[in-house]
């Protein structure tokens, strides 16, 4: 495991776990720190070859329609290398979002980091 530095609040902690990124993100995603979130996501992910993106979602109570974009380019990506996105532990209304616009098939939603196969 490595621990990797985000250097912002919105994404505290990362690190590198068997080829899986695991990043924890906190507070709302909206159109304000999206820019932020997605230059952070993706330059980890050029850094280090990854074959999975594990995003923590469980302190994130709110996301708009520019987080939902970002999750999409990131399943892009890290489809594209032949892997999975998870999002752990989402909130009830982040779920509810994601259900409307029926991303929630996309994506592998689990209720906590044990419940990703190494």
């Amino acid at each position: 495991m490595t621990q990797l530095k985000t250097g912002s609040d919105l994404i505290p902690s990362a690190r590198l776990e068997n080829g899986t990124l695991f990043a924890s993100i906190n507070g709302e995603i909206n159109l304000y720190n999206t820019p932020d979130m997605r230059t952070i996501l993706l330059h980890l992910m050029q850094q280090h070859p990854i074959k999975n993106l594990a995003l923590n979602l469980s302190h994130v109570a709110y996301v708009d329609s520019s987080a939902i974009a970002i999750f999409v380019e990131l399943l892009q990506k890290t489809r594209k290398a032949g892997g999975l996105v998870y999002l752990i532990g989402i909130q009830p209304r982040v779920r509810g979002l994601l259900e409307i616009v029926r991303l929630d098939k996309l994506f592998k939603i689990v209720a906590s980091e044990s419940d990703i196969a190494a």
